[in-house]
């Protein structure tokens, strides 16, 4: 074949140390059985492909550099998105509660509501959050830095705009937390980990523009799991409100934490491969994953290029659109980034929408999740029967394990993977030295793998506007996020459980348990955030437990 070096010939390459033995070895760790021939012939091939290793690794590749080959979640069939950009939300806010705590658990919308009526301002409101952080941030571990001066600047310039008439949308004055994984310029953005702890991000990211050009006020940056992974960062753990004993799950940890304690009216967080579920599941929060490509990532970290997505936590489900109709929208500086418009509109009923569900998920399903199920029964849809296909969805996994060891390579090849103060067998610097020894050909088969997982789970929403089921039932929570469907996880109710590990297992011989919330998931097909979110406020309304917060913190 034409182009490929051709290297040394002999039964060792020079230079490298490499034998025929050496090469025997290495078979046992790929699964394959080459006789002594082979292995002759192909020694200087590997030698050859060393080099090229090496000369590659001694490239610069900074974070931002993204792989030529790009993640499409769309298939031929694939529904097309909105055609035009739409935010109707529901119902009526009421009044101005009496307390400042019922204030900061209140809705965003309804903020917006008071906001605009002249009920409070945003200056106000924002110094109900920031004496909220004094209080109770350092009690939960959720923040890397807060931005008091910055707040108070971008409250004051929030009410200016509007007492002289100008309306930047429905997160004006609203304050916020970003995840400390995406940037925010001349702060610090320090992805969670001992290396990059001091980082100062020269630029915002596209959302924290976007943010600011719809007019919200910046608290602070909440904590993530280093490198995005877990809730341990390099001050601490961060805690879940229910039961500070234990961690708030990850990687979005600070986000959803924060969210739930009544820290602020929304964050920001990721997800990669569960971030904004899983710690909304601990935290008792409402996290909507986006579809693939909808929410710009330029300016935040990459862990994944092919899965790597931002979407909001918020304390209700039509909260998550106020957000998205804010950051959603193409840019260029992302080469995954998909031309949408996000429409949603909280005034129309479910008549006429089809809901399905997989029967078989609900055989060994908590009583949370089939109240959840009985629940959306009574919502005015149509309820479906559908099967969810059997595929080894699992063995997906190694694609995110491939990316990011690709992302930090530096912190491998260098042994700086040693500072991160997680190193358990699951931790990433076991994970991404073991993801070396996987090859290219078996990586290969492993992206047409995700490709059937695209056309099979794509066809599951062909008959059907939501998929409602228990979180991690399935594997729909790795496939979906493989074949980049949006996913809505909510609160649906509670449950006795002991102080937990951040897999979910008790984390010690206790008897003591804890009353903590329980999450069910929607998901919809691509582009079908509207339906997701109307489904999913519905639901909230029907359940009727979306108005429970953690007690410590609701005094």
């Amino acid at each position: 074949m034409q182009g490929v070096p051709q290297g040394l010939t002999g039964n060792e390459a020079e230079g490298s140390g490499l034998t025929v033995d050496t090469l025997s070895e290495a078979e046992k760790i790929l699964g394959l059985d080459y006789t002594g021939a082979e292995r002759e012939q192909m020694l200087s091939f590997v030698e050859s492909q060393l080099e090229s290793i090496a000369s590659i690794r001694a490239q610069a590749m900074p974070n931002d550099l993204a792989p030529a080959l790009t993640f499409d979640p769309r298939l031929p069939e694939s529904p097309e998105p909105p055609v035009q950009e739409v935010f109707a939300p529901s119902g009526d806010s009421g009044s101005l509660p009496s307390t400042d705590t019922q204030i900061a658990f209140s809705s965003a919308v309804s903020l917006g509501r008071w906001l605009r009526d002249g009920s409070i301002t945003s200056r106000r409101l924002t110094e109900i959050y920031l004496d909220r952080i004094e209080r109770f941030g350092g009690q939960l571990e959720c923040f890397v830095t807060v931005t008091p001066e910055l707040a108070l600047q971008q409250a004051d310039e929030a009410d200016r705009l509007l007492a002289a008439g100008t309306d930047k949308g429905p997160l004006h004055g609203i304050p916020y937390v970003m995840k400390d994984i995406i940037d925010t310029a001349g702060i610090r953005t320090s992805w969670g980990a001992e290396p990059y702890k001091d980082r100062i991000a020269e630029n915002d990211a596209t959302v924290t523009r976007l943010l600011n050009e719809g007019g919200a006020v910046h608290l602070a940056k909440s904590t993530a799991g280093a490198i995005a992974y877990g809730d341990i960062w390099f001050g601490g753990v961060t805690r879940n409100p229910w039961n500070p004993n234990e961690g708030s799950s990850g990687s979005s940890a600070g986000s959803a934490s924060a969210t739930a304690a009544g820290l602020c009216a929304f964050s920001i967080g990721t997800e990669t491969l569960g971030s904004i579920v899983s710690p909304s599941e601990r935290c008792g929060t409402t996290g909507l994953r986006p579809t693939f490509g909808r929410v710009s990532r330029s300016g935040a970290m990459a862990l994944c290029w092919s899965l790597d997505k931002i979407g909001p936590i918020c304390r209700y489900a039509e909260d998550t659109a106020a957000v998205m109709s804010v950051i959603n929208g193409y840019d260029a500086s992302d080469p995954s980034s998909l031309r949408s418009n996000f429409a949603y509109d909280g005034t129309a009923d479910l008549a006429g929408m089809t809901i399905g569900y997989v029967p078989g998920w609900y055989e060994e399903a908590d009583d949370v999740d089939k109240a959840a199920l009985e629940a959306a029964r009574s919502l005015g849809a149509t309820m479906r029967e559908v099967a969810w296909p059997d595929l080894p969805y699992g063995d997906l996994t190694t694609i995110v394990l491939a990316e990011a060891a690709a992302a930090f390579a530096e912190l491998t090849l260098e042994n700086r993977d040693d500072e991160l103060t997680w190193q358990d067998d699951n931790a990433w610097p076991n994970s991404w030295r073991g993801v070396r020894f996987y090859s290219a050909v078996d990586y290969i088969q492993l992206d047409r793998l995700r490709r059937r997982v695209m056309a099979e789970v794509g066809a599951v929403f062909e008959d059907i506007d939501v998929l409602i089921g228990p979180n991690f039932a399935g594997g729909a929570l790795v496939a979906t996020n493989f074949t980049g469907h949006p996913c809505l996880a909510l609160k649906a109710g509670f449950a006795d459980r002991p102080t937990r590990t951040i897999f979910g297992q008790p984390a010690d011989e206790s008897v003591e348990t804890f009353r903590v919330p329980r999450a069910t998931s929607i998901w919809g097909p691509l582009f079908g955030e509207n339906a997701v979110v109307r489904v999913g406020t519905a639901l909230e309304r029907a359940l009727g437990v979306s108005d429970e917060h953690p007690s410590a913190f609701s005094q």
